[in-house]
């Protein structure tokens, strides 16, 4: 791991504010794009005359998009820089997004769905790989977090869109979703600072390839484990997005409700995002991974049991919270293990694989409750992969590289 860049050359420089808040911006838009579908479920559901099975393909969709939105992403910033690509990815995104609001039929609105996630796969990459270098080594899960609470911040506005669309009004919260990255866009291609661990390596023309970047001697641990535990916190994380809403009115909650308590397990997302950060960069990892992942079990517990509104608030503010710091705690982490080269292919490869547990998860809620299973048994399928990503990234700390 020599050439991982030390913290006598990683300094903070004075473009990272900018960088941060840029990078907070296209992380806002994000979040509002991948909660949409979500939060439009039942009006899509009705609009389009879908059953349970078809609207968890919705919902996949943009999550398949994702996977290779991400890998590709990632390469191609490590190539071309990670600037242009985030750039090309907010367009992307935010064109589909306004797109689907005129798809005619489900096959229209799969392709639509599936064209936005490829641009919100290509951005995040790229903004967890800008953030990270530029900031210290010693601030840089830090960084990551105060860009990465963009995110649920964003599904918090899509939620309070949401609460005040109806069902035959499901599109608003589409063109919210697309016209503000469109907008973003131009401020990015004229402001964002390119980051200077890609600049410093750009004139080698000695890249090495996706398996030497992945796999080279000391790496191949690291990487299948990042992958693992990415792959099921990430299913856990996108089965409370995309079924949630849904999962509460039919055990009877109203849909101001629903929306009340998806509103709290984004704000739950963005103080989890937060803290995680912060506290990666302060604490013992080990324990911070251990509190967090037991935070997921209970709060699994408390959605699948509770009945009262009061409740489920706070279940659905305590799951939030766990979810995100989980997941903050994996791409905080991920680029410490990658130099700069292949650092945003390191990255969107860890993204990718998570895309896979994303699409999973809402799939298989999907035919779950089409099968006749309730909350609570979907909750509870839920809580041994969150077991299994708890003990891969213990096992990934293991190999975390040391600052020299």
């Amino acid at each position: 791991m020599s050439d991982i860049t030390p913290p006598s050359v990683a300094r903070p420089s004075a473009a990272t504010p900018l960088t941060i808040l840029l990078c907070f911006i296209v992380a806002l838009l994000e979040g509002m794009d991948i909660q949409s579908a979500g939060i439009a479920g039942p009006g899509i559901a009705a609009h389009f005359g879908l059953d349970k099975v078809q609207l968890g393909w919705v919902f996949s969709a943009s999550i398949l998009g994702l996977l290779p939105g991400a890998f590709g992403g990632g390469w191609l910033a490590d190539r071309i820089g990670r600037k242009r690509v985030l750039t090309v990815a907010v367009v992307l995104f935010g064109l589909f997004s306004l797109l689907t609001t005129q798809s005619w039929n489900l096959d229209s609105l799969l392709l639509a769905r599936f064209m936005t996630g490829l641009g919100l796969g290509a951005a995040l990459p790229n903004l967890i790989a800008l953030t990270s270098e530029s900031a210290g080594n010693d601030r840089r899960a830090t960084a990551v977090s105060l860009m990465y609470c963009g995110v649920p911040l964003g599904g918090a506005l899509a939620s309070l869109a949401g609460m005040f669309a109806t069902p035959e009004r499901w599109q608003l919260v589409f063109h919210l979703g697309g016209w503000a990255p469109l907008l973003v866009a131009p401020l990015l291609y004229r402001y964002l600072p390119e980051s200077a661990a890609y600049q410093q390596q750009a004139a080698d023309r000695r890249r090495p390839s996706i398996v030497q970047g992945l796999f080279r001697a000391g790496q191949a641990v690291p990487t299948l484990l990042l992958w693992l535990s990415c792959f099921f916190t990430l299913l856990v994380v996108y089965l409370l997005l995309n079924w949630l809403p849904s999962l509460l009115i039919g055990q009877g909650f109203s849909r101001p409700q629903a929306g009340s308590v998806q509103l709290l397990l984004n704000l739950g997302m963005t103080l989890g995002s937060l803290l995680a950060g912060v506290l990666l960069d302060r604490w013992r990892p080990a324990l911070l991974v251990t509190l967090v992942y037991a935070g997921i079990l209970v709060a699994l517990a408390a959605l699948g049991s509770l009945e009262g509104f009061a409740g489920m608030l706070l279940a659905g503010f305590a799951a939030g919270f766990f979810v995100l710091a989980a997941q903050l705690v994996l791409y905080a982490l991920a680029p410490q293990f990658y130099p700069a080269s292949v650092r945003a292919t390191g990255v969107g490869s860890a993204v990718a694989v998570g895309r896979l547990g994303s699409i999973g998860g809402p799939l298989l809620a999907g035919q779950m409750l089409a099968s006749g299973s309730g909350t609570a048994g979907l909750m509870s399928l839920a809580a041994p992969g969150v077991v299994v990503a708890a003990v891969g990234i213990i096992l990934l700390l293991r190999h975390r590289p040391a600052p020299e």
